[in-house]
């Protein structure tokens, strides 16, 4: 009987002990300082999930912009684009900025294209086949892995933090405590947005290159001239007459102050007359 009231007395020892344990804890986490945690954005779990897979990156995989200017002259500006395009469509590029136009002595057109990145090197040699020299041809790679590795590491850092933030939340019994970490984990939503789109606009201009080119061609010499001056002349006729005709319309605007001086003009004329007959 002893023995099974010694072990009774026991079992309620280590029974106390391991709650005074447990509470010891609660009360360590409860009071844990979130100011001392780094900031971090607020999302959900599965959005952190969803943004952690999206965000990955394979940092032995280089992540290059590739960006061309090329200016040439054609002969035939409209045989030189459909050239173009039908190259474009084969190394499925897309036409994203198309105009053209006059300028002194020639006629031009200038097109951006987007390419994918693994068509950009093949593009250029192809459409270079028909140009006998470029007056401007610039090929530019620009390395931006590290700011990519950056960018998820940043990322990643603030998804963890912002779990901790979630899990102080919780055990958060103040009203100031909990409005403050709502203030700590909205700003934190806004730094993250910041860097996913800069991440999403990094990512887009690594899969597509960007392929400015610039086309023209020598303005026909004889009747281009003859035109261009006559036009002038008649534009010169045109203004004369404009302006003549803004000349009495501002008149009739100013009509009774006209009339004030010319009534005055006399008067005064009148008196100087009869000052000199006396």
């Amino acid at each position: 009987m002893k023995r099974i009231f010694s072990y009774f007395l026991l079992s309620l020892l280590v029974f106390s002990c391991k709650e005074e344990m447990i509470e010891s804890s609660l009360t360590e986490n409860a009071n844990y300082s979130y100011d001392a945690v780094e900031e971090s954005e607020p999302l959900s779990i599965s959005n952190l999930k969803n943004i952690d897979a999206k965000s990955k990156i394979n940092s032995e995989d280089p992540k290059i912009i590739k960006t061309a200017h090329l200016r040439f002259e054609t002969q035939d500006l409209q045989n030189s684009f459909s050239n173009i395009y039908k190259t474009a469509k084969i190394y499925k590029a897309y036409i994203q900025n198309d105009n053209s136009g006059t300028d002194y002595g020639s006629i031009y057109r200038n097109i951006t294209l987007r390419i994918p990145n693994t068509n950009f090197d093949a593009f250029i040699a192809e459409i270079s086949k028909g140009v006998s020299y470029f007056d401007r041809k610039e090929i530019a790679a620009q390395d931006v892995t590290e700011e990519f590795v950056d960018i998820e590491a940043r990322l990643k850092a603030k998804h963890t933090l912002e779990i901790r933030y979630l899990e102080i939340l919780k055990k958060a019994n103040k009203v100031s405590e909990i409005l403050e970490i709502e203030k700590e984990l909205s700003a934190i939503r806004e730094e993250i947005e910041v860097a996913e789109g800069r991440l999403k606009y990094l990512q887009n201009r690594v899969s597509m290159s960007t392929i400015s080119i610039e086309m023209y061609t020598e303005k026909p010499e004889g009747t281009g001239t003859t035109v261009s001056y006559g036009s002038k002349m008649w534009n010169a006729v045109k203004s004369g007459f404009n302006g003549l005709s803004s000349f009495f319309l501002g008149m009739l605007h100013i009509w009774p102050f006209i009339l004030i001086f010319v009534v005055l003009f006399f008067f005064v004329r009148k008196k100087i007359r009869n000052k000199k007959k006396l």
